[in-house]
């Protein structure tokens, strides 16, 4: 497989914090579209506007992990998780805005594999693109696993769990099957509906069913191992930097995406305030995760009916995204007008990646089947490098010899290096505690047909 020669380094007439719209003249490196020409292509993918990508963003990551903060919330307490909410919002939605500069900057930066050719030559492109496959097929797995506990809850464990994971398998493999972006974000409109109306309705449910008294702690004193599980599951609700890359390159005017990235922050950052306090409020400290399953036997079942377009579509776009990584890796270059046909070759090679990245997911899924020790694992393990790490570095690179230029570099320099070493510590305590709970609590739970909704 021939990969194309990136251009290693850009002259520095233009900062990251510079304005990317501006018409000035900037020496920019020559274009390597990842799609090629798309003039004539029977199928075209650059068709996407700001706030179309926006709320494909915004399906993509209010989902699952919005499901987990309501028990963060219990373990760590209302201030500080309160506190870990905006802090980690902020931060992703600085290190999402490098990575909308950098994609500007070198617009043939198409996944984090394209981005590691850049830093670390042809070794940092594969270590990047698996790091990045691996990553969303865990975010994958985690759907399906929620799939089967959302169908062991609306039937009552009416058959064998891994059964439910295989109807999970398949109905994500067929919503995956459309190739272009644009067709998705239908699908993720109404996802993005459907998480919204089934956290109401818990809510609602709660507060109605709600004990007059219910202890709701300010802090709490829990374990370490217990309250930095807590926060990954915290960290898992703003990983969808992942995908910016793939997004950003089916816009229209990749320019706009700083309004795409607003309007994914704002929206998910009051969502999940919103939804984790009101719902540790009225639960208490023995809420449920997922949160749905705190509302009640008879309403639990209509919040995941509910949330069933969530569950289903937030995980076929991630599978989207991973499986376009792949597409686009196959034909790029000459071969990129097989991308625009609809021909058996291009059909049946969509088709096949599809269902290999689906089936590998599921095995994941039966493999690791605990809702709160997953998403801590794929936090630790990929979230805080694609989210938080990795960005930091782009900022680096991009300000190569300029880090301290003048007092405001400085201060964004220290910024970053700070990032970094966050990304480091989430990494780092996140692997110890997340292997430690999986170890203790599905060691023996693994491909069973054991109900996992209880």
């Amino acid at each position: 497989m021939t990969t194309p020669d990136y251009p290693q380094a850009l002259p520095h007439e233009r900062d990251v914090d510079d304005d990317p719209t501006s018409t000035e003249k900037v020496d920019l490196p020559p274009v390597d579209d990842p799609f090629g020409n798309e003039e004539v292509g029977e199928v075209k993918y650059r068709v996407m506007k700001w706030w179309q990508s926006g709320m494909l963003m915004v399906a993509e990551n209010i989902s699952l992990g919005i499901l987990s903060l309501p028990s963060a919330v219990a373990t760590l307490g209302i201030i500080p998780s309160f506190f870990i909410l905006l802090g980690l919002s902020a931060i992703s939605w600085y290190t999402g805005y490098i990575m909308g500069q950098f994609k500007l900057r070198y617009p043939h930066v198409h996944s984090m594999g394209d981005a590691g050719q850049m830093l670390m030559g042809p070794f940092g492109r594969e270590l990047f693109y698996v790091g990045q496959l691996l990553f969303i097929i865990f975010l994958m797995a985690s759907h399906i696993l929620t799939f089967s506990v959302l169908f062991n809850t609306i039937t009552n464990h009416g058959t064998c769990t891994v059964v439910f994971g295989v109807v999970g398998l398949i109905v994500s493999f067929l919503g995956a099957l459309p190739r272009t972006t644009d067709k998705v974000f239908v699908m993720s409109t109404i996802s993005a509906l459907s998480i919204l109306v089934a956290t109401i309705v818990t809510m609602i449910s709660i507060g109605v069913q709600a004990p007059d008294y219910v202890q709701n702690d300010i802090t709490t004193s829990p374990s370490f191992a217990d309250a930095f599980l807590a926060v990954t599951n915290i960290v898992f609700a703003f990983i969808a930097h992942v995908s910016f890359f793939g997004i950003i390159s089916e816009m229209e005017e990749p320019s706009k995406f700083p309004r795409s990235l607003a309007m994914l922050q704002i929206i998910d950052t009051i969502m999940y305030i919103v939804t984790a306090m009101v719902i540790y409020c009225y639960a208490g400290p023995g809420v449920s995760s997922p949160a749905l399953s705190a509302a009640g036997p008879v309403m639990k079942k209509v919040a995941y009916g509910l949330a069933i377009p969530t569950v289903i579509v937030a995980g076929v776009v991630f599978g989207h995204v991973a499986c376009k990584y792949i597409y686009v890796r196959i034909f790029r270059g000459e071969r990129s007008h097989h991308m625009h046909q609809r021909s058996l070759l291009a059909t049946g090679t969509w088709v096949a990646i599809v269902l290999s990245t689906w089936t590998i997911a599921w095995i994941i899924a039966e493999s690791i089947p605990v809702f709160n020790e997953l998403l801590s694992l794929i936090s630790a393990l990929f979230g805080s490098w694609f989210s938080y790490g990795l960005p930091a570095i782009f900022w680096m690179y991009m300000n190569k010899g300029q880090m301290f230029a003048n007092p405001r570099k400085i201060a964004l320099t220290l910024l970053n290096l700070a990032i970094l070493a966050i990304a480091c510590a989430i990494c780092g305590l996140g692997l110890y505690v997340s292997g430690k709970a999986i170890n203790e609590s599905s060691s023996k739970a693994s491909w069973t047909c054991k109900n996992n909704a209880t």
